[in-house]
């Protein structure tokens, strides 16, 4: 297993693990590391953070956890696939960075995928409002100056 310092970015809050283990695609966490990285814990109904739990297939529980020198492990990549959750990653031999994306539970929000409703000028001053073309296609140009 590779060692190397670990960032894990996690609900868009980043967090440096010493201690994390790297093999073959799978990033590898001390169950203490699990909290402090994603705020979730192994618990025995499954990996919970307060009242949301994603139940651990028994039939596949080494994939997910394993014992090595009086600590348990937990594989966060496997608990990603799990939960339909997609996972970057960067290695080099001093530095290790893991992006976790929206969980599939996380995306359900994102369901619809309709635009807010918005109101801008035209070039000549007259007000459009988005709502206004429900139904219709709509091809919206944004810039930015910044």
């Amino acid at each position: 297993m590779k060692h190397a310092p670990t960032t894990i970015v996690y609900d868009d809050v980043a967090v440096e693990i010493e201690s994390a283990e790297a093999e073959g695609g799978q990033l590898w966490l001390t169950t203490g590391d699990l909290g402090r990285a994603t705020r979730f814990e192994v618990k025995p109904q499954g990996v919970c953070r307060d009242s949301l739990c994603f139940p651990l297939p028994q039939a596949q529980r080494q994939e997910f956890l394993r014992d090595k020198a009086g600590k348990t492990w937990f594989n966060l990549t496997a608990f990603a696939r799990l939960v339909q959750q997609p996972v970057a990653h960067e290695s080099a031999a001093d530095f290790s960075a893991w992006y976790f994306g929206l969980r599939s539970d996380q995306r359900q929000q994102l369901a619809s995928l309709q635009a807010p409703d918005f109101t801008l000028p035209d070039l000549d001053g007259k007000l459009h409002s988005l709502s206004n073309f429900r139904g219709k296609k709509v091809f919206l140009v944004t810039w930015a100056s910044w």
